[in-house]
């Protein structure tokens, strides 16, 4: 759970992060699982922000069941492929959460 003070700082990339989502057709399960992980680990630097935002993105449709491709995921956060395969297991680590093995 994160502090109300979370949610307002970052409020503008919540709200792309809905955006994204929204071009996806995410459930509203996989997108509160991914505003938690973004939430969880938003890095300092505004240029990392918006790769964390589609790692999360991509994460959180797996958690919820709604998964999504990493190339569909990157075209709809407008980052590279890269830009997630390099950031979402941690992500999901960070939050004590177990990433698949495939």
């Amino acid at each position: 759970m994160h502090s109300a003070r979370d949610r307002i700082e970052y409020e503008p990339w919540l709200e792309e992060l809905e955006t994204v989502a929204d071009r996806l057709e995410l459930t509203t399960e996989a997108r509160s699982c991914a505003a938690d992980l973004f939430l969880t680990d938003v890095p300092d630097a505004d240029r990392s922000k918006r790769a964390v935002l589609a790692a999360s993105l991509y994460a959180g449709s797996l958690v919820a069941g709604d998964g999504r491709t990493q190339g569909a995921v990157a075209d709809a956060a407008d980052v590279s492929r890269l830009s997630i395969q390099s950031r979402w297991k941690e992500l999901l680590e960070s939050a004590g959460l177990e990433p698949p093995r495939w």
